[in-house]
């Protein structure tokens, strides 16, 4: 007879390695087998995509995996995301308009050594009794009525188990996918390279500007996560543990041709046009480089990702958007988060066929609304006033809504899902579409701004809304508190988005920045007017906007 459990989990990296340690952490009696290809213990500075969590993910691992000690002792903090624009000083970064947090930041993310996190993670999900088969392949499952079979290879034998729930965390590999074939195109056709380098850089060693240097508390650029912005790509340099540095670059095919930068050689030789400063400190060191992967067309969708039959997909294996800023832990956290509630109430004989469908279309839709922010938007990248204000938007965006729902368990709560998506009419449903038509909004903008704007330093927690979304995510509410809470924040939204629009008409049309704004119907495609269904000036929100106006 096979042997039977009540979830099998395919893919050891870290979707499903924290599946099974929330699984066992909500029911310890569950028994769960996970099977991965990897033959032993993961290396250091491990070859993977995912080496910085932004809020959400983080407060998946610390809190709901009770994982804070070991990120404290092992693991690097992370000090924010921190931007470098003006690409028109690509040779002087003192010069280029620096965003990033001047000081520690107040809610804690991390830089991840993925080959040590994952090793971590195994041990803690063996010490909670998870079986995990390691050297071994997942051949084919069959999706049955009170049991799936799955078929799997072993030291090169053949064995069967069965499991009520069958997971894929198989990553891009996207076992069920493939065979079950519930894939979905994505018109985001972006690609990406990355590699590791040996030993630490810090970006405050390529100026020897005192001034700029003194802008920043010592260490704190260090620990950031660095994007270098030009039109149509980007370039990540990312701390980890070991004391390794992790390099990427992430470009639009439209923009730059991905043959250019697709093996080390031709990237160094992109890098040396296109980041030539970044290029010189990584040429000195060129002899250590530890590895390099290519990531052609990396964004992917899915039709499905609960089933009524009893599998998921979690991670990678169903939807990616784009590694800029950092959201895979996020989806990972929310993707876990919803399986491990549909397992739970199924162990306890609870009808989830309604659940099931509910979360499926809030993760199908939180993903659509995410999408908005990257879809055709790589043309941005080098427009150094439109980012500021787009980094600003994005980052109140998330920590308004999903970042605030997550912390307070909202996803899973049903009453709460109602509440916010039930019509179009919700607030839950308003956010995507205003979210929506500000990335609209930027796209517009950004073909009238040119001007050259350098010497600045943008601290978005100069912002007082800023600081109070990104702290608010810390709180805790009741379910009354918390659906008056994102109503309250989503009507911040509106009038911040209002305001941009008038700075931006202002300036495009030489329009008065009193006029009324509807932020569900504005467009700079013409001169706007009064709308009479618009908005009055916030002069609490007008002085907000301001200091994120260079201009």
């Amino acid at each position: 007879m096979n042997k039977e459990y009540d979830v099998c989990i395919v893919g050891g990296g870290l979707a499903g390695l924290t599946l099974s340690l929330q699984l066992k952490k909500e029911n310890s009696n569950i028994s769960i087998l996970l099977i991965e290809m990897r033959r032993g213990k993961a290396p250091s500075s491990a070859h993977k995509v995912g080496e910085s969590t932004v809020e959400l993910g983080t407060y998946y691992l610390r809190e709901v995996l009770d994982l804070k000690k070991y990120l404290d002792d092992f693991q690097l903090p992370k000090e924010g995301l921190r931007f470098f624009l003006t690409p028109q000083y690509k040779n002087d970064i003192s010069r280029r308009v620096e965003l990033g947090p001047r000081k520690s930041v107040p809610v804690p993310s991390h830089q991840l050594d993925r080959g040590t996190f994952e090793n971590e993670l195994i041990e803690q999900a063996q010490k909670l009794d998870v079986e995990i088969l390691l050297n071994s392949k997942v051949k084919d499952v069959v999706i049955q009525k009170d049991k799936h079979e799955i078929k799997y290879i072993n030291n090169k034998s053949e064995h069967f188990v069965n499991a009520r729930w069958i997971i894929d965390a198989t990553g891009r590999a996207s076992f069920l996918k493939r065979k079950l074939g519930f894939k979905k195109d994505l018109n985001h056709k972006v690609n990406a390279v990355w590699f590791r380098v040996k030993g630490a850089l810090d970006v405050t060693d390529w100026s020897t500007n005192s001034k700029w240097i003194k802008q920043v508390e010592p260490g704190i650029r260090a620990l950031g996560t660095i994007h270098l912005m030009g039109k149509g790509y980007w370039v990540w340099i990312i701390p980890l543990a070991t004391g390794n540095t992790s390099f990427g670059i992430v470009a639009d095919p439209n923009h730059h041709n991905f043959d250019q930068f697709s093996s080390f050689n031709t990237a160094m030789q992109w890098l040396e046009k296109n980041e030539p400063l970044c290029f010189n400190h990584l040429n000195k060191i060129r002899c250590d480089v530890m590895d390099f992967r290519v990531l052609k067309h990396y964004a992917h969708h899915t039709e499905k990702i609960y089933s009524t039959e009893r599998w998921a997909v979690t991670g990678d294996s169903g939807a990616f958007l784009d590694p800029f800023y950092s959201p895979g832990t996020d989806f990972i956290a929310i993707s876990n988060s919803f399986i491990t509630d549909l397992i739970i109430r199924d162990k306890d004989n609870e009808n989830i066929f309604l659940r099931t469908n509910i979360f499926e279309q809030a993760h199908l839709s939180l993903f659509n609304n995410w999408l908005s922010i990257y879809k055709d938007k790589y043309s941005m990248w080098g427009s150094t006033q439109t980012m500021i204000l787009k980094i600003y938007w994005d980052w109140l965006v998330y920590w308004g809504v999903p970042a605030l729902l997550f912390t307070n368990k909202g996803f899973t709560d049903l009453f709460i899902l109602k509440e916010l998506f039930a019509s179009s009419q919700k607030v839950g449903n308003k956010f995507g579409k205003l979210n929506h038509n500000m990335q609209q909004i930027f796209l517009q903008w950004s073909k009238y701004d040119n001007k050259v704007i350098s010497d600045k330093y943008v601290d978005l927690f100069d912002s007082k809304i800023i600081d109070s979304f990104h702290n608010g995510i810390e709180k805790r509410y009741d379910n009354k508190s918390l659906i008056e809470r994102i109503n309250n924040n989503v009507a911040t939204l509106e009038n911040i988005a209002s305001e941009i629009f008038r700075l931006m008409s202002s300036y495009i049309y030489n329009t008065s920045e009193e006029i009324k704004v509807n932020p569900y119907k504005m467009s700079l495609l013409n001169k706007p007017v009064d709308d009479i269904d618009g908005l009055e000036r916030d002069e609490k929100i007008k002085q907000d906007v301001k200091t994120m106006w260079l201009y």
